[in-house]
């Protein structure tokens, strides 16, 4: 039997940006069974077929009690978490880690040196002082940028892998897993799974990332359904996923009005600014962690970055929906998918997709 990273490399064996996709029937869902619970502020579901082994609720619901586990460890608001006493205590003194979560830091790090910074989990401080303007009605001001961008970014982190801990080089600095965890924490609920011997699931985590495994209602793979970016509440297209995840970010729904200006949620690390230069971006990769981190990455780096850094990770493949010329037409880039795997939605003017849907409102 082929492991799940070689079926996932299988699936990224897609063509090129400048394929044609046919209108052809869209694939939909079947019965299921469902498990939920909340965490991370958001949803988290595990899907199964409702003819699956019969083990297979009890091996649903220990993944989400390890949902759980993972909130009571990432949560930056939880000030007994893990990653709150990390920000707390890591400067000026190196603080040791739990070894899963120092393997996820060490990753993050990783995905943020290859992505020019687009992507930084050490940008709490920053995505702390919009989220307060935000409440407030306000914007920041250029004296709070500035400040605050001293207090951003990984460059600010010191690992040492020998004693598996963790320093800041400046007060101030915080870890947020905002655009990772939940991509994480689907990823583990997956592996719990699949240790248990469950073949065919769907995890959603936060309805902005979902893990796919094995097949659903006669399809090869499961029917995920991606929303409209500029009418959020119709379908656009459909993805049949097949062990791989994918991971949505935009702002199509999450942002505010100040001044007469509209500010979205997604944040430029390296300025502190919203970015406004893409309505949503959706990746498919191997897991729900790097799909997760990279749709946020590329939804900052805009079009020809994000196309070029994609192909530094070449396990990886993107729907890229730039802002319209015009305002009104949808032409998104699909950019190393497999596009026997998409499906336009016919009837676009349903306010149902035909599948599991992702949405892009997620706060980072």
């Amino acid at each position: 039997m082929p492991s799940p990273a070689s079926n996932r490399r299988d699936f990224l064996t897609g063509r090129g940006a400048d394929a044609e996709i046919a209108p052809v029937s869209t694939p939909s869902r079947g019965p299921t069974v469902m498990l939920h619970t909340t965490a991370m502020a958001t949803d988290f579901d595990v899907i199964l077929n409702p003819a699956g082994p019969d083990d297979q609720l009890f091996a649903a619901s220990v993944a989400l009690d390890e949902v759980q586990r993972l909130e009571a460890q990432l949560s930056i608001y939880r000030e007994e978490s893990e990653l709150s006493i990390l920000n707390r205590t890591a400067f000026p003194r190196p603080v040791p880690v739990e070894t899963r979560l120092y393997e996820l830091l060490r990753r993050a790090q990783h995905i943020y040196a290859n992505t020019e910074g687009a992507f930084d989990p050490a940008a709490g401080a920053m995505i702390r002082l919009w989220q307060n303007c935000r409440r407030e009605s306000q914007v920041p001001t250029e004296i709070e940028l500035a400040d605050c961008l001293t207090r951003t970014g990984m460059s600010h982190v010191d690992f040492s892998d020998e004693q598996q801990t963790i320093s800041f080089d400046t007060p101030g600095v915080e870890f947020n897993l905002g655009a990772i965890g939940k991509g994480y924490a689907v990823d583990q609920a997956g592996d719990i799974l699949h240790r248990d011997g469950v073949t065919d699931w769907l995890v959603h985590g936060g309805k902005s990332s979902v893990l796919a495994a094995g097949t659903h209602a006669g399809h090869d793979g499961w029917p995920v359904g991606l929303r409209n970016p500029l009418l959020p509440d119709r379908p656009y297209l459909t993805v049949l996923l097949k062990d791989v995840a994918l991971s949505t970010s935009g702002t199509a729904v999450n942002w505010f009005r100040h001044a007469g200006q509209r500010y979205g949620h997604i944040l430029d690390p390296r300025t502190g600014r919203p970015v406004e230069t893409m309505l949503s971006v959706s990746v498919i990769a191997p897991d729900a962690a790097l799909s997760d981190a990279l749709a946020t990455a590329f939804f900052v780096l805009g079009v020809e970055k994000a196309l070029s850094c994609c192909d530094d990770f070449p396990e990886g493949g993107v729907i890229l929906f730039p802002l319209p010329a015009d305002g009104r037409t949808l032409k998104p880039i699909f950019h190393r998918v497999p596009h026997e795997r998409i499906f336009l939605v016919e009837d676009t003017q349903g306010l149902q997709p035909l599948g599991f849907t992702l949405r892009s409102d997620e706060v980072s």
